[in-house]
């Protein structure tokens, strides 16, 4: 037995601001955490480190005309709120955009955060002004990637550790929270045994004892379910289409919600289990660290979308515009994999890929590399995937292109180049004039009118099967697991509620097993650069609410 004033359970991005504010505020806090050190951090560590804010300087100097108005209406219109829980997960919202256009981007420089100067442009829409989707770029990207934004935050924790405020319990699988009197009176669980396993591989699960931890309060921050894919599918909503049979894993496997389920089954309340965020530009690492590991494709709005029969996806689903249109009108199709057909002259310019591992530039803060990202040719994690990725094939010709895409997939469904050939040159027919009624090319061509996408992210309106752009590349796009959007509903506080609404004493959430803030601040669908951000948020909110009530 341990007596501390706060059990944090995690120490993922949330759990490491949950727990450094509490030091700060000088409370005792024990961190438990089930995998080994290798990977203090969680999935921050592995993120593009894209951050939402809202009328910042880097949106400005791009000329990005930006505001709380706007964001709000971007927002509620993708978020979609309907439901009667959705009561704190709309003020969770207001918070949230609040903080945004506020003092997020100041309290992270304050702590050394810095930001790329070209501000992205995620989650684009296609809809009209009230509906999904960000009107302008908002997808801060942090110099430094995904350790750049964990950094700050453990070298706070590992500060208290050090002034004897903070012990770290590496190896730690909680089981679920003491409950007494109706309240949360501490945690208990396993001690796992020792593991040399590297950051996100799988680590043994073997028990070598077993802990109770007596506590104040206990803040969970455990993360989402996208490792467990069974989980997954039982959550599975009818509006997405059948629940996939292949599915890569965008996360590593412990991000399993079995700390969600122990703490859903000590009494707490679980709201908007259905809803979550999974990627359909999913593609297989050649070099896996977890098992099913995949990559996500950031795509700039050129390539050409075809379903798994050669038939061009409908409008606004381009790529980049509607994640969750896209995987509902996947599921649709009677398959589970798109492809876009590209030229090297669209990769080379479009083609980045999510994860701070493949941004070496970004992540080692590399200026020599950062260089190179502007000029012309294909970046080298891009190329490892052109050379060595099993959902790529490269061509000189439509013909030889089609016939390595049906030996990627086996001829399950075998397309017809007749089809394909017909998507193509429709497309290209198009590109002649500067007018269109393709809406892909005009939104292509509006995208160039803002300077970060013509600096760096979208290729001119070029022919796909104009020799001097090509070779052609087809990439097989494959359904990708990635965020929990609902979960834990919490108060304004942080503090967890019961079924019915009442405060669970001694409970508090923040993160993803929270759906970072309130049980789903995004509703149905997110805007990008908000899951980071929203740890980041519901992690201080919980610290500090915590160190207040103690």
């Amino acid at each position: 037995m341990v007596d501390t004033d706060v059990v944090v359970v995690g120490s993922g991005l949330a759990g490491l601001v949950a727990t450094a504010e509490l030091a700060d505020a000088g409370k005792r806090v024990v961190l438990v955490e089930q995998e080994p050190e290798a990977s203090f951090g969680g999935q921050a560590w592995w993120s593009f480190g894209g951050l939402f804010l809202v009328d910042s300087p880097e949106q400005r100097r791009l000329r990005v005309r930006d505001s709380l108005e706007l964001a709000r209406q971007d927002w509620f219109g993708t978020a979609g709120f309907d439901r009667e829980e959705d009561h704190w997960p709309r003020q969770w919202a207001e918070a949230y955009l609040q903080f945004a256009a506020g003092e997020k981007r100041a309290w992270l420089r304050e702590q050394g955060v810095g930001f790329f100067p070209v501000v992205g442009w995620a989650e684009r829409g296609g809809y009209t002004a009230t509906g999904h989707g960000n009107s302008v770029p908002r997808f801060h990207i942090v110099w430094g990637t995904g350790p750049g934004i964990v950094e700050p935050f453990a070298r706070r924790v590992r500060a208290a550790v050090d002034r004897g405020l903070v012990e770290l319990r590496f190896r730690h699988r909680v089981t679920g929270p003491v409950v007494t009197d109706g309240a949360v009176t501490g945690v208990r669980g396993e001690v796992l045994e020792p593991s040399g396993a590297a950051r996100g591989e799988a680590s043994s699960r073997t028990a070598v004892g077993e802990f109770e931890i007596a506590a104040q309060a206990v803040v969970v921050t455990s993360g989402g379910i996208g490792g467990n894919h069974e989980l997954v599918r039982r959550n599975w909503p009818a509006r997405l289409g059948p629940a996939p049979q292949r599915l890569l894993s965008g996360v590593p496997a412990h991000v399993d919600g079995l700390m969600l389920q122990a703490t859903e089954a000590a009494g707490a309340n679980v709201i908007n289990g259905d809803r979550m965020w999974h990627y359909t530009e999913g593609i297989a690492n050649h070099s896996p660290v977890w098992d099913r590991h995949g990559i996500r494709i950031l795509p700039g709005p050129s390539s050409l979308w075809l379903d798994a029969t050669g038939t061009r996806l409908p409008v606004p689903l381009f790529p980049g515009f509607d994640t969750l249109g896209t995987l509902a009108h996947i599921g649709a199709t009677g398959y589970e994999h798109t492809w876009f057909v590209a030229t090297k002259k669209i990769v080379e310019k479009e083609f980045a890929l999510s994860g701070s591992e493949q941004n070496p530039d970004l992540t080692g803060k590399d200026l020599r590399l950062l260089v190179n990202r502007v000029r012309a040719g294909v970046s080298a994690p891009v190329q490892a995937f052109l050379d060595r990725g099993e959902d790529f094939v490269t061509a000189p010709t439509l013909p030889e292109l089609v016939a390595g895409m049906n030996r990627v997939t086996g001829g399950t469904p075998e397309l017809d180049l007749a089809t394909v050939e017909r998507e193509v040159l429709a497309r290209d027919r198009a590109v002649a004039n500067a007018f269109t009624k393709d809406l892909q090319l005009t939104a292509i061509r509006g995208a160039r009118s803002y300077l970060g996408d013509k600096l760096i992210r979208v290729a001119p309106p070029h022919r796909l099967l104009d020799p001097e752009a090509g070779p052609l590349i087809a990439v097989r796009l494959n359904l990708l697991t990635r965020k929990t959007l609902g979960g834990l509903e919490t108060d304004l506080s942080a503090r967890v509620l019961r079924p019915g609404g009442a405060v669970f004493p001694g409970l508090y959430a923040a993160g993803e097993v929270a759906g970072f803030g309130g049980g789903g601040v995004h509703g149905y669908r997110s805007l990008e650069g908000t899951f980071l951000g929203g740890c980041l948020f519901s992690g201080r909110v919980a610290g500090r609410a915590l160190a207040a009530a103690l």
